[in-house]
């Protein structure tokens, strides 16, 4: 039995063959795996360059506030809103928050405007 596998299989054409098809699946698997690290190493890359172009704008907008920061307009206003400063000519006026029943009491009328008309009758008061 041996000796039959040896002369039909074990032959010089079959040993040809089966090194070739050993060789191709290496070849396969070397091929798949560096499609896959590339893939990997794309797909990083991708997101450091979005990284890096979010980092580019978030510099462009910092640039550009500080320029704002050192404009005279904004050194007015500041001076204004911290220091309570005003121009030659102006005069401050500082009111008071409006009292609770003052709020509650335009809420609810504004309600109540609502809710007096039906839907029906705002339709009919737009068509007619």
């Amino acid at each position: 039995m041996i000796y039959f596998f040896k002369r039909d299989f074990l032959t010089a054409q079959n040993i040809v063959l089966a090194v070739a098809i050993l060789l191709a699946f290496y070849f396969l698997a070397g091929a798949i795996n560096a499609t896959s690290k590339t893939w990997s190493l794309q797909t990083k890359l991708n997101a450091l360059l979005a990284q890096e172009d979010l980092t580019k704008i978030e510099v462009e907008k910092l640039k550009l506030e500080q320029q704002y920061y050192q404009t005279d307009e904004y050194q007015e206003l500041m001076a204004r809103k911290k220091l309570g400063k005003m121009a030659a000519g102006e005069t401050m006026v500082i009111l008071e928050p409006n009292s609770k029943a003052a709020s509650e009491k335009y809420l609810n009328d504004n309600d109540s405007q609502k809710q007096e008309r039906s839907n029906f009758a705002q339709w009919l008061d737009l068509i007619f």
